[in-house]
């Protein structure tokens, strides 16, 4: 059909996503304004690109280049209120290229302040504990820009959230009982926030530097060559000819161009695009289908093997390689998305939606025959990650690849021509990237990649090659990655600083023991009322600081990015968890799933109300809708904390506990999505509701015992809609 076989058209996908999405937000320019902006963003992009193939600088100077680029052009290109935003751009000598002369000044001062750092790093040692004025008022200076940078790319909770544990560490001796400390003075606050890796410089920075915005860039990249539209070929060719066929569309889809994009914005507006109007053709509610796009695309962040920005997070806090977060995500992203097809699949047998008909499907054969290049990326970013070799230089591969596959082969006749160069220049860049050519020879990773842009020079200038995309189109990618980034580089900062005041005052520790404290009475006071077979005091008070934790999560999600949630949940809330007895990769993976949840859970979900505006429908009741369809996400959580098995990597793994609980859970999705949608083989009478979702959490639940206690609970449910589907079929034939 029309609304599947169309080719993306990826400016129309970027209005889409500057419409929706706060963070790219971007406000109107002119020369020479509006150049400046193009080429710092793609020296930034340059710049990554480079370091991650070729070598990182030093820590220090790294982050700070980055931050310096990132801060400096925020104060550029998003304006300090909607109006000035909004207003058309004029040049003036007071708003040089349509940007008032202030956030000139503010962008430079800013940068400045970043580069201070490694411009003094030599001196350092001797400064941290016992700064100079100087060191005060850089710092000063970056602390209250940084804030007014976030404020303008990403709104006021984060920097409100940065303000109010400033002012804890500030005004210490003045809080209550258990909160109370010495406190510390601004100059004290200063040098630990600005002059040590435990403030602003800290590992959240370190991680969008060296992780983060590679993906980021990689994912643009693959999309302008193709890649996300044969991810919705195959999906339509897939899953399109069965009942209720573009929403099961949009739920492989937002699946397999999730390990692309790690945005739920991004990918609720991409795939969106193209399926929301095919599910409204063939009768799914407004809001239902909304929802549908919603719900699967915040799996994004969750998919292997790009996963989200907290994912790299993970690598650094926990110390573990990139292999293990992706193992450990495969179970509860298959999870999610199985659940979402689930009560897809039943709202569609329940209102009898049909499927696309041949004439409505794109041609697979064709689509692979055309685009079969567009793999070669992923294929070798993943080959790379699960050698062992570092993320960064898998992205960089990526990267790579994407731009040769771009200029270098075109389609005529359904036919790849100019091939030949494109296996040549990916033998070379698997010797850069595979070869282990020592410290010594980096020179020789010079010459080789001056060999391959050389011949894609030749291959596309010499021989007449437009290639699926023009040099424009890479100029472009590399301009719109970098303006993804921006946002969440602010924003890992500005986390830096409550990471900062946690470690500075010790109030983590406090945060930890209140939770315990709270979870121990609630479990306490449940325990009184069940018998001791089914639940003893530990796992209640697991069971109680688990719900506060996920309640805090979806909260400060309304106003924080995931990525931020993440960051600061894990700096105070995981350690409870692992008091509790949760292993470390557990608790991050708990806090990562219910920061995520938060894009699909009013009153702030962005991917739900992206979703909505462009289905034309009411945005909270997609929001809810969303929630509902999500109920895997919100459920299989706590399930791998009770049993680890399920992460496949974590300690303890059994194949028993992972059999049990595997196949627990999928029984228990099913179940549950029947209740949900109030339909299995036939419509769900009352009761059978209640009995399902009853037998579905027990289902869910690790152990053999209480799965079994599920499965007869459900039993009577299956016996009577058998019977009733039988009657349902039989009686036209009787007539």
């Amino acid at each position: 059909m029309s609304e599947i076989a169309i080719t993306l058209d990826e400016s129309k996908l970027q209005e889409l996503e500057e419409k929706f999405d706060p963070e790219m937000r971007f406000r109107p320019t002119v020369p020479p304004a509006s150049h400046i902006v193009k080429w710092l963003l793609i020296t930034l992009s340059c710049f990554h690109y480079y370091t991650a193939g070729f070598g990182l600088l030093r820590e220090t100077t790294h982050r700070g280049v980055h931050l310096a680029f990132v801060l400096g052009l925020i104060f550029l290109v998003f304006a300090a209120s909607k109006k000035s935003r909004d207003a058309p751009a004029q040049n003036s000598w007071l708003s040089p290229g349509g940007v008032p002369l202030v956030d000139w000044l503010l962008g430079v001062a800013c940068a400045i302040s970043v580069l201070y750092i490694p411009w003094v790093f030599n001196d350092l040692a001797f400064r941290v504990g016992n700064p100079d004025l100087s060191d005060v008022v850089f710092g000063s200076i970056l602390f209250i820009t940084l804030l007014e940078a976030t404020r303008r790319s990403m709104g006021w909770p984060l920097p409100i959230i940065a303000i109010g544990f400033t002012v804890y560490a500030l005004a210490g001796p003045y809080f209550p009982g258990l909160l109370k400390h010495a406190g510390a003075s601004w100059s004290q606050m200063i040098n630990h926030q600005y002059l040590t890796s435990q403030g602003i410089y800290g590992v959240a920075v370190g991680v969008v530097a060296t992780y983060v915005f590679h993906f980021v860039l990689f994912g643009v990249m693959a999309t302008r060559i193709g890649l996300g539209q044969l991810f919705l070929d195959i999906a339509a060719s897939i899953a399109g000819r069965y009942a209720g066929g573009p929403a099961k569309v949009s739920v492989f889809g937002s699946a397999m161009f999730g390990m692309l994009s790690g945005s739920s914005v991004a990918n609720a507006v991409t795939v969106g695009s193209l399926t929301i109007p095919a599910m409204i053709r063939v009768g799914y509610k407004r809001e239902f289908a909304a929802a549908v796009e919603a719900a699967s695309s915040t799996g994004g962040q969750i998919t292997p093997p790009v996963l989200g920005a907290a994912a790299f997070l993970m690598i650094e806090f926990l110390n573990v390689s990139y292999q293990t977060i992706i193992a450990a995500a495969i179970i509860p992203a298959f999870m999610h998305f199985f659940g979402v097809f689930m009560q897809v699949h039943f709202e569609a047998k329940r209102y009898g939606l049909r499927g696309l008909t041949a004439a409505e499907m794109p041609r697979l054969r064709e689509s692979l025959r055309q685009r079969w290049p567009t793999l070669i990326p992923l294929v070798l970013l993943i080959s790379i990650l699960v050698t062992g070799r570092t993320p960064y230089l898998a992205a960089f591969t990526g990267i790579t690849s994407c731009a040769i596959v771009g200029l270098t082969t075109q389609v005529s006749g359904n036919q790849v021509k100019n091939w030949g160069m494109l296996v040549v220049l990916h033998a070379l860049l698997a010797l850069i990237a595979f070869a282990d050519l020592g410290q010594q020879t980096e020179w020789l990773k010079l010459v080789l990649f001056a060999a391959g842009v050389a011949l894609a020079l030749a291959a596309w200038k010499l021989g007449g090659v437009t290639g699926r995309i023009r040099h424009g189109v890479l100029i472009e990618a590399f301009e719109t990655g970098a303006k993804y980034a921006l946002a969440v580089g602010a924003a890992a900062a500005t986390v830096g600083i409550v990471i900062g005041v946690v470690t500075l005052t010790g109030v983590g520790f406090k945060i930890s023991y209140i939770i315990t404290s709270w979870a121990t009475v609630i479990a306490t006071s449940v325990a009184t009322v069940l018998p001791t077979a089914i639940a003893d005091t530990r796992s209640l008070t697991l069971l109680a600081a688990l719900a506060m934790t996920g309640i805090v999560c979806i909260l400060m999600g309304c106003g924080i990015p995931t990525t931020a949630n993440y960051i600061i949940m894990v700096t105070v809330a995981a350690p409870t968890l692992v008091q509790l007895g949760v292993q470390p990769l557990v608790a991050h993976f708990f806090v990562f799933y219910y920061g995520v949840l938060a894009d699909i859970t009013p009153p702030v979900a962005l991917a739900a109300y992206a979703a909505a505006a462009m289905a034309g429908a009411d945005p909270f009741r997609t929001g809810n809708t969303a929630f509902r369809l999500g109920m895997a996400k919100v459920l299989v959580p706590f399930v791998f904390v009770f049993s680890p098995s399920l992460l496949l990597v974590a300690q303890g793994f059994t194949w028993y506990d992972f059999s049990v609980t595997f196949i627990g859970c999928i029984l228990g999705i099913v179940v549950l999505a029947a209740a949900l949608s109030k339909f299995f083989l036939v419509e769900l009478k009352r009761w059978e509701q209640l009995l399902c979702v009853a037998a579905a959490l027990l289902l869910i639940a690790p152990g053999l015992v209480v799965t079994l206690i599920g499965a007869a609970l459900a039993a009577p449910v299956l016996v009577r809609q058998l019977a009733a589907w039988k009657l349902a079929n039989a009686t036209p034939s009787v007539a």
